[in-house]
């Protein structure tokens, strides 16, 4: 099926061409999407002027998203380790990513042509294709990531934090030996009794079997 294309279609045709394509191809995806129109010959002329109004249209467009991002500098952070080196990678998608938040616009990732992942610290120039012959560049600087100092506490706090945490674990076995104390105290004042009864029954009956015997001994004479 012959058509002609209202808007660019990478790696097939440009706005404006009129070229011989597959009939599912035109039918189920090119004409539905008005990237292409059914080419006619009483009607490829007004076609022609429509797409190129169309590509006219989409180009102004995309001269004023480059104007727009042309120049932008885009920082990133990243963990790095010797001779610079990144610990990962920064990618497209995490330059495409900064560049939204810079600018507010929402750019493609494959836009950014960006041949391989950047590695390693430095400032770098990333063209963005936007379209044929709109490139715009922009200046993307890796810097290396801080590590989070922990913040320590004066020597004196420490000491006396330290102080105050021992005489707390002090205080505590105290408390936890306390009531240990007061039960082997309180065996020892029972078995004390105890033995007290004991040694008082026995002297009783001591006594007892004294008088018995004594009283025997005068009935006898």
């Amino acid at each position: 099926m012959k058509v002609i294309f209202l808007q660019d279609v990478p790696q097939v045709a440009q706005a404006g061409q009129v070229k011989e394509v597959a009939d599912g191809y035109a039918r189920n995806y090119l004409i539905p999407r008005k990237l292409a129109a059914l080419a006619q010959p009483h009607s490829v002329s007004q076609i022609e002027i429509k797409a190129k109004k169309v590509e006219a249209h989409l180009t102004a467009e995309l001269q004023e998203l480059a104007g727009q991002i042309e120049g932008k500098e885009v920082g990133l952070k990243a963990k790095a380790g010797a001779k610079e080196k990144l610990y990962g990678s920064i990618t497209s998608a995490d330059i495409a990513a900064e560049l939204k938040k810079v600018t507010g616009l929402e750019i493609d990732k494959r836009k950014i042509d960006l041949e391989e992942p950047i590695r390693q610290l430095g400032s770098y120039e990333v063209a963005v294709k936007l379209g044929k012959d709109i490139m715009p560049k922009i200046r993307v600087t890796v810097t290396e990531e801080e590590a989070k100092a922990e913040e320590k506490p004066p020597k004196k706090e420490k000491k006396a934090t330290e102080k105050k945490e021992k005489a707390e674990k002090k205080t505590t076995k105290k408390a936890e030996k306390a009531p240990k104390a007061e039960r082997k105290t309180a065996k020892k004042a029972t078995k004390a009794k105890k033995t007290e009864k004991k040694t008082t029954k026995t002297a009783e009956k001591k006594t007892t079997k004294k008088a018995t015997k004594t009283k025997k001994e005068e009935k006898t004479e």
